[in-house]
């Protein structure tokens, strides 16, 4: 367990509120875990005998130890409550007075379910702000439906985008709907803070898995209601934006992005065909966009008679970007990732040094700081009820024995 009396202070914008976060998995939590970031006190709910299942997550378990977790609990309180039971529901009551934010990624109607509707809590503490996370949103036809990120994705186009032409749509390796609702999730919450700040008045922050996925879909919808046109996948390009790519070297593979007219005309000098820039068929976006195929073509003949690391020296010396396709080893190497201290180590009690992501974005005046990583589950039990809640020990000792706490 981590001892938190002895880690930094928190130093984000954030600092001084509190946010009561409830719900498992992804969605809600990656909300939660950028709220701390930033400098929010957030105290994690758990029911007693059901951790979160993220706690299990990852693709190896060193000493039996979940790699997941740890990151996206990180700088949170673990306390345990049973909101299915009276006595839970009356102490998450007065957690909610003492609170900020209460996040819930639960499927909706659940919060209304246990009396925990915000018609509830608002009357108990009228500047909260209730995030809530979900597959579909609070309202409308889908609402009730169980909705995971995938299906979410899939709603939105961005499955039916993602992959080879030749095959069936493919995923990102990563989790893209569920953080990408948290991600909307914040930024609601904080747009809410803003207007608690001009009114006195909290709302709810309504975040759709879907509707975060749809709202990076680009000119999807008007391309076909004014052109009748439905992007399709394309593998490692997009369609019409050209020259950018994955090609080959000697060695390996790069990433060239030289799409802009300027950007395409020091390609071209690079190439030591500075003719290319003025051909008919490269010389203006649209014009590369409907030669996509030959010019890339043209590049990669070029780029598979150098070593990668020649290559990138030839492009940056002429202002064209380019770059290694990156892998967690290139990423602990890298001069870059190191100046900007972008994975930073904290100590895990049985692991050691934990390298994980730093808070992103910086802040000139009030960075955020990763503090602590996740613990145990309850670890924080004492602090929330004794310390917060002020509960004596016979009552803390009936809690426990009724396994509400």
């Amino acid at each position: 367990m981590t001892d938190v009396t002895s880690t930094p202070a928190a130093t984000g914008p954030l600092a001084g509120l509190r946010l009561i976060e409830l719900g498992v998995l992804l969605a809600g939590p990656f909300c939660g875990q950028i709220m701390g970031d930033f400098g929010a006190e957030v105290i994690k709910i758990e029911p007693p005998g059901q951790p979160d299942p993220m706690r299990d997550w990852g693709h190896v378990r060193p000493e039996g130890q979940g790699l997941w977790f740890p990151i996206l609990a990180r700088n949170k309180k673990c306390a345990t409550l049973d909101l299915r039971k009276p006595e839970g529901v009356a102490a998450l009551k007065e957690l909610v007075a003492k609170s900020d934010f209460l996040l819930e990624n639960f499927r909706p109607g659940t919060m209304e379910k246990w009396g925990l509707g915000y018609d509830v809590l608002k009357e108990i503490n009228p500047g909260l702000i209730m995030i809530r996370v979900s597959g579909y949103g609070q309202t409308g036809p889908s609402a009730s439906k169980a909705g995971y990120a995938s299906v979410g994705e899939a709603m939105a186009g961005l499955r039916y985008v993602i992959g080879e032409p030749d095959r069936v749509p493919a995923r990102a390796g990563v989790s893209l709907g569920d953080t990408l609702a948290a991600v909307y999730a914040a930024i609601g919450a904080l747009a809410a803070l803003e207007h608690r700040h001009k009114t006195g008045r909290g709302q709810i922050v309504d975040s759709a898995i879907y509707e975060a996925c749809f709202s990076i879909m680009e000119s999807l919808v008007p391309e076909y209601q004014f052109g009748g046109h439905i992007r399709e996948r394309t593998g490692s390009f997009l369609p019409n934006v050209a020259p950018s790519n994955v090609y080959e070297t000697a060695d390996g593979l790069l990433i060239i992005a030289a799409n802009q007219n300027t950007v395409f005309e020091r390609l071209a000098e690079a190439m030591e065909q500075p003719g290319l820039a003025k051909d008919p068929r490269f010389a203006t976006h649209l014009a590369r966009g409907e030669n996509q195929k030959l010019l890339d073509g043209m590049i990669n003949d070029w780029t598979k008679s150098f070593k990668s690391d020649d290559l990138i020296t030839k492009c940056e010396a002429h202002g064209v970007p380019c770059g290694k396709i990156f892998r967690a080893p290139d990423m602990l190497v890298d001069p870059h990732y190191a100046a900007r201290e972008a994975i930073i180590a904290l100590k895990h009690p049985v692991l050691g040094d934990f390298k994980m992501q730093n808070v992103f974005p910086k802040l000139s005046e009030t960075p955020g700081n990763a503090r602590w990583l996740g613990t145990d589950t309850g670890s924080h039990n004492d602090y929330v009820y004794r310390e917060l809640l002020g509960y004596d020990d016979a009552l803390i000792e009936r809690l426990k024995a009724a396994k509400v706490i």
